[in-house]
């Protein structure tokens, strides 16, 4: 043993740790809304991948880091190419909706049935072309499987969880993981999703009732409030006025009953949703599995209130200032400059636009640096590898995917890292 191995210990092979620094993803994140701004957001598919090689090769796994070898110039060839795809196939859906004009209802739903399997279909492709991306330890990650039969899966699961109110999620998420999971490899290493939908559920159920709760209880008590009998009276005299539906003078009351059921749903979403957040994260990163391999999870709700506690201070004093910066404006051109009325005004809608970009980019930013890296790190650093010996005797295959599903997902506005 040499001093460096005394002073440096190897990891443990179960180990997992994120070596990235905040500062320094402050100083990519700043820098690319700079040159989004710039470059009218096309140095996006730029900005994504040097995003991707900081956070892959901040990961630590048993002592080495992931390696992310995708290429922009493959997030710009697979947008161009799906946008060759899209405008055709947006083309051809408008021409059908002018010339089905009695049909409209029947043809927006087979636009958002058709826009749902797209996105979907984008979901999966992009998943794929970043594992085959992904290399740890010489070995890239891989992923097969129908793009189309997992939209198909997705559009059924997602359309049970509106019907349901979001009772059937857990059992949606716990279905959706296993397939792309069990079509998931780490060279011969084949994945698998133990997460049940069944303890999700359990888990899930008191914020379930917390934020469904009042506006279930909301509509059981707008029904009492219902006068059936003028309701029978109104519909056979073929009257369609929904206020004879309510007693006498129940208006107001429905209007309270609603406010509170919506204000209380609301607020029990904002308060719980971190506790959602981290419910989730901790059941999905301890369901992956990779052959003997296990992982499991020790994240804990009161880390992710922290994040998000942090992120609504700066995101409010972000805005604080932006507008005092914007009003100071203001009061120069105003006062001090004493400028025309059609120069005030000319002054002012370029400033509201500048601002709207900047706000915009802004959040953005401030969302990706303080969430989107904080929770990224809290997952890394809550895992461990069970049976992580296995990776020592991985052999590679698989092939890098094409960029399509990258520039679909981009194209259609449901891209992510």
């Amino acid at each position: 043993m040499t001093t460096a191995d005394v002073l440096s210990p190897a990891a443990p092979p179960g180990a997992v740790q994120f070596l990235g620094k905040e500062v320094a993803y402050w100083r990519l994140r700043i820098k690319g809304a700079a040159l989004l701004m710039l470059t009218v957001g096309l140095y996006r598919f730029w900005f994504a991948t040097d995003v991707r090689r900081y956070l892959w090769s901040s990961t630590e796994i048993g002592g080495e880091t992931l390696e992310y070898t995708g290429l922009a110039t493959e997030l710009l060839g697979g947008f161009l190419i799906a946008v060759a795809i899209l405008v055709p196939l947006y083309t051809v859906i408008a021409s059908a909706a002018l010339a089905l004009d009695a049909a409209e209802e029947a043809t927006a739903a087979i636009v958002f049935v058709l826009v749902v399997l797209l996105g979907q279909f984008a979901l999966y492709r992009a998943r794929r072309y970043r594992l085959t991306r992904t290399v740890f330890r010489g070995v890239r990650f891989d992923q097969h499987g129908s793009a189309w039969r997992y939209a198909v899966y997705a559009l059924l699961w997602w359309s049970l969880v509106i019907v349901t109110l979001g009772l059937a999620y857990p059992w949606a998420q716990a279905s959706l993981q296993r397939y792309k999971m069990q079509h998931t490899s780490y060279g011969d290493l084949d994945g698998e999703f133990a997460g049940s939908g069944t303890a999700l559920f359990l888990h899930g159920l008191p914020l379930w009732l917390a934020v469904i709760g009042p506006i279930v209880i909301a509509f059981l008590a707008l029904g009492a409030m219902v006068n059936w009998d003028a309701m029978n009276d109104m519909m056979a005299r073929g009257e369609n006025n929904p206020f004879a539906l309510l007693v006498g003078g129940a208006g107001i009351r429905v209007f309270s009953v609603t406010g509170a059921a919506i204000g209380a749903s609301i607020a029990a979403a904002l308060l719980l949703y971190p506790v959602f957040q981290a419910m989730t994260m901790r059941w999905w990163i301890s369901g992956l599995r990779f052959g003997a391999i296990a992982v499991t999870s020790r994240l804990r709700t009161r880390q992710v209130y922290r994040v998000y506690l942090r992120f609504i201070l700066l995101v409010s004093l972000f805005l604080l200032s932006t507008f005092l910066v914007v009003a100071l404006c203001l009061f120069v051109v105003n006062v001090l400059a004493e400028p025309s009325h059609d120069s005030t005004e000319l002054f002012a809608s370029a400033l509201m636009l500048v601002l709207y970009v900047i706000i915009f980019l802004g959040v953005s930013t401030i969302y990706q640096v303080v969430v989107t890296f904080a929770m990224w790190r809290l997952g890394a650093q809550s895992a461990e590898l069970c049976g992580a010996d296995a990776l020592d005797s991985v052999r590679a295959t698989g092939v890098p995917s094409s960029a399509l599903g990258e520039g679909l997902a981009d194209a259609l506005g449901v891209g992510g890292i």
